[in-house]
């Protein structure tokens, strides 16, 4: 089970032209919004700007009471307070207003994003997947995706915020007093340099205490994973060791972080006090000297206030604003991806199931030095059943994979009913085939659901058709409920004789023209086995059958076998021909196997049964 992607670790992106380009051409997903997107940036600004009143009435309401003292005329406390309580409601529902329709931006441009991506990520080809891990895309969806949400519904809207206040709490301060304006400035970026520096180590030094403590959840979920092995090799001990080792290196660090955080701590209330008391002396003098009045102070401290609390948040939104870039980056390099070449313009309700492999030679974008194919030939003729047999690397699977187009070849030809399959169009040409692995993956959903992703839309009785021939419904019927029955992540509630017969149960409901069976009973006990070729001769009838084969006792009724050896097909004929020929691949492999097979045998008899049969008494 692999690890919830955090948005930690989503890597930054340098702040430059290309990368903030990469971010506006995301934008486009605001555009429906662009009303709501419009009016929420207004009231933003709106309830900001009234954010900045808050100190200036706060002055007002000081003059206000001292005039009352001095016993002076044309200053209303009341008054004030009243426009102070009626300021903080108007910022409240401006407030209001606007996280209601950001989060609706946000939330529905973002939905856009998520299934423009996950539709182009299930849409490219198979190159594509095979040289990237599951977990890498699952990040992109996951803590990428997060990100961009994360920035477009709070860290813009702050950012914005912050930057009004920052302005204009900067504009007002030199409204209110010039001079305690630069004695502020003085000692503002000092504090403000020294908290980004050590806030930037704490950041580090946390990061990495998650990274050991991530490491000691590997060792628990490892062992839990593996509980049977632990104990079988009574390896408690050990786990335990190594779970309190990961723990140790955990603490370390932890304690460390420890360190930072008080010295952190211990700064900022030095700094920001000692820069208030700094600016409270400086004021003191000023109002003694008449320079500024007891009104003008609280004004000034409290923008002091409104535009450290502002600038000391840009060290994060910095950051944060680098960690959406990058992951903008990485969004926007799935969404330039080419997507799986859709073929030509040929589209077809049933083939007739000719298939001709012509000289075909094939290597993996992603191993380009191996030649997995070298020449392939072969031709199975409507409605034939046929076997690939051959030692593993041969090029089986790799056939089959051509075949359903996930790769095209490097040179040659495959043709279906005389037609290249380039000329197909690709939904129709996999609509005509379908496939039973050996290892067999479902989706979790219910057993209904996956009979049904052979052919989305068919009805109850189709479904339990499709099952009765696949020798699957008696199983079924004896779960609690039935076809409704949840399999599990993955399937794994159900046996692996079990899963493959819902495999044939789908492509039973596909009824595809060809069927392409890959070593489909090779893991399966005897009785699971039974039931499962029974249900494989009923899928087979009327269609053309191309079988991957590892054990050679399973092809033997095949019309025709082809046995492929580094990635060219050595021998053809049927199981009897094959055999007659003394020096033949099929038959070393098939002796090979039955020697394997009558060693096994006599390694599960009893010694004294086994002696017999070493002696010869036992026929």
């Amino acid at each position: 089970m692999a690890d919830t992607p955090s948005l930690d670790d989503v890597p930054k992106a340098a702040i430059n032209r290309h990368t903030l380009a990469e971010a506006f051409a995301l934008m486009r997903y605001l555009w429906p919004y662009r009303v709501k997107f419009t009016l929420a940036l207004m009231l933003l600004f709106g309830g900001s700007v009234l954010g900045l009143g808050f100190p200036l009435l706060a002055g007002e309401l000081v003059k206000a009471a001292r005039a009352q003292v001095d016993g002076l005329s044309g200053y209303h406390l009341n008054t004030v307070a009243v426009w102070l309580v009626g300021i903080l409601v108007a910022q409240a529902a401006l407030s209001f207003l606007r996280a209601v329709l950001s989060i609706e931006v946000g939330e529905r441009s973002l939905a856009d994003l998520r299934r423009d991506t996950f539709a182009q990520l299930i849409r490219l080809p198979m190159t594509f997947h095979h040289a990237r891990r599951v977990g890498e895309l699952t990040s992109r969806l996951a803590a990428d995706l997060s990100m961009i949400h994360h920035m477009l519904i709070d860290g813009f809207p702050h950012f914005l915020r912050q930057l009004i206040l920052l302005v204009g709490g900067v504009a007002l301060l030199l409204l209110t007093s010039v001079q305690l304006t630069l004695a502020m400035l003085l000692t503002f970026p000092v504090v403000v340099v020294l908290a980004v520096v050590f806030g930037g180590m704490l950041r580090r030094v946390s990061k990495a205490a998650q990274d050991r403590l991530a490491e000691s959840n590997v060792v628990v979920e490892e062992t839990l994973q593996n509980i049977s092995t632990v104990k079988a090799y009574t390896n408690e001990p050990f786990e335990q060791a190594r779970y309190a080792s990961a723990l140790d290196a955990y603490v370390k660090i932890a304690m460390r972080g420890g360190l930072f955080a008080g010295a952190f701590f211990a700064f900022i209330l030095v700094a920001i006090f000692g820069s208030i008391v700094f600016v409270l002396w400086y004021g003191a003098k000023l109002y003694v000297s008449g320079s500024i009045d007891e009104g003008g102070l609280t004004t000034f401290m409290l923008l002091t206030l409104f535009v450290g609390g502002a600038a000391g948040s840009f060290a994060e939104l910095y950051s944060q604003l680098q960690r959406t870039l990058g992951a903008t980056q990485r969004v926007r390099e799935i969404l330039r991806e080419p997507i799986e070449p859709q073929g030509g313009q040929r589209v077809v309700t049933r083939l007739r199931g000719e298939v001709e492999v012509d000289a075909v030679h094939f290597r993996y974008p992603s191993r380009p030095e191996v030649e997995v194919l070298r020449g392939v030939r072969l031709h199975v003729r409507p409605g034939e059943r046929v076997a690939l047999v051959g030692p593993s690397g041969a090029g089986k699977s790799t056939l089959v994979a051509l075949l359903l187009r996930f790769f095209d070849p490097c040179s040659g030809q495959i043709r279906l009913d005389g037609v290249p399959l380039q000329q197909y169009d690709l939904s129709s040409l996999r609509g005509q085939m379908a496939v039973v692995p050996q290892e067999v993956l479902l989706f979790g959903g219910t057993i209904a659901e996956n009979i049904a992703y052979g052919r989305p839309g068919a009805t109850a009785e189709e479904i339990e058709a499709a099952a009765r021939r696949a020798n699957a419904h008696e199983f079924i019927a004896q779960l609690p409920q039935g076809y409704e029955t949840r399999v599990g992540e993955r399937g794994v509630q159900l046996s692996g004789g079990q899963r493959q017969r819902l495999a044939i149960a789908r492509a039973i409901l596909r009824d595809p023209a060809i069927l392409l069976l890959d070593e489909a009973t090779s893991a399966l006990d005897a009785e699971s086995e039974r039931l499962v070729l029974e249900a494989l001769d009923r899928l087979m009838e009327g269609r053309t059958a191309i079988v991957i084969a590892h054990r050679l006792s399973t092809v033997r009724g095949a019309d025709r076998i082809f046995v492929l050896d580094q990635g060219q097909v050595v021998e053809s004929g049927t199981h009897g021909e094959l055999m007659n020929r003394p020096e033949g691949t099929y038959r070393t492999l098939s002796l090979l196997q039955l020697e394997a097979a009558n060693q096994e045998a006599e390694a599960t008899q009893p010694p004294a049964l086994q002696a017999d049969w070493a002696t010869g008494t036992v026929a």
